[in-house]
């Protein structure tokens, strides 16, 4: 984020956005692929601008070692990826209060 020098400052929204979406279609190319009807699965997913948080948000785990964040971190995280861009702020409000899950991954839905 701004704040840390540590971490290289990403790509404009539009950029991220942009390979947001690429990631979802290819999410959803995969679970058409596995059978899956897509009107059980599509609210499941998230939106473009969640993935981008998301994203966001395990850079800043991987910068940090990989160390699972406590949820005053991730608040402050969140927090910081909605000052950044203030375009993501619903979708970072969203994810606040809870660890995102990822619904949409067939490993994590597997455990």
């Amino acid at each position: 984020m701004t704040n840390d020098s540590s971490l290289p400052r990403r790509a404009s929204l539009e950029l991220l956005r942009a390979e947001a979406a690429d990631e979802l279609s290819v999410l959803v190319e995969e679970r058409l692929r596995d059978g899956e009807d897509p009107w059980e699965f599509m609210e499941d997913l998230p939106t473009v601008d969640e993935l981008v948080v998301l994203t966001l948000r395990a850079e800043n785990i991987a910068a940090d070692g990989g160390h699972r964040p406590t949820q005053a971190r991730n608040y402050r995280v969140l927090r910081q990826i909605a000052l950044d861009f203030p375009q993501l702020s619903a979708a970072v409000w969203r994810l606040l209060g809870s660890e995102p899950h990822r619904t949409w991954d067939l490993s994590v839905r597997a455990s």
